[in-house]
């Protein structure tokens, strides 16, 4: 099997704002890739070592052919009769993302969603790592959350710069969004991923994901619906 051999589907994935080197993916493409790397992740965890397009598909519910077109726009890594190798396309669709590497995050919000985000391993599994967790609550402040301190907010300019983070995660209510978001984006922050439900107002050049339970429930219960 070989993989990141360039083939005819590139131009294909290039002209539709993927390819290799410094092409930028749409959000199509960078959507499902993110979705395949989720699973592949999981699968790696599992101990599968190969996985189908077929699987893939099952769990992402986005079409095999898709799949297919989406990964030989990126090189050659899958194998008839056998399919894809976990390992080796969770590195390479990281590389494709990104997203290889250490990126630290600032948690704000140490209650009961900021702790459970600080003891998952959600993120780092794809190379996330919480550095810092803030909260403008005395009571919290100094407190303990998994390996880390928390800390006042008004340490984050500091730790930011410090730390060298560029994402931030609200687990916040959603009255006290707004206000933290602009302290994350005064401190150089690039990325936010929202827990609340707020609609944040933030400069063209900083990135926000709100992520809503609701929302993947409306999702799921349309698909299950039709």
């Amino acid at each position: 099997m070989t993989y990141g051999e360039p083939t005819a589907g590139m131009a294909e994935a290039q002209r539709d704002g993927g390819g290799a080197g410094h092409e930028r993916l749409s959000l199509g493409v960078a959507a499902r890739l993110s979705r395949y790397l989720q699973v592949l992740t999981q699968a790696k965890k599992m101990g599968k070592e190969t996985i189908s397009s077929q699987e893939l598909s099952d769990y992402t519910h986005v079409n095999s052919t898709q799949i297919r077109r989406d990964l030989s726009g990126f090189g050659k890594f899958g194998k008839r009769g056998v399919g894809y190798n976990v390992e080796a396309l969770v590195t390479q669709i990281r590389k494709i993302l990104r997203t290889a590497g250490q990126h630290n995050i600032a948690l704000i919000g140490a209650g009961h969603l900021g702790k459970a985000i600080a003891s998952s391993e959600i993120f780092a599994d794809h190379g996330f790592r919480v550095v810092a967790i803030f909260d403008v609550d005395a009571s919290k402040v100094g407190t303990d959350v998994g390996n880390q301190a928390v800390r006042h907010i008004d340490e984050l300019r500091q730790v930011v710069e410090d730390e060298d983070i560029v994402v931030g995660v609200l687990a916040v209510p959603t009255h006290a969004a707004q206000g933290l978001a602009n302290e994350l984006v005064e401190a150089g922050v690039k990325i936010i991923f929202n827990y609340s439900e707020s609609l944040l107002d933030v400069p063209p050049e900083v990135t926000v994901h709100t992520s809503s339970p609701a929302v993947d429930l409306l999702y799921a219960l349309y698909f299950y619906l039709t």
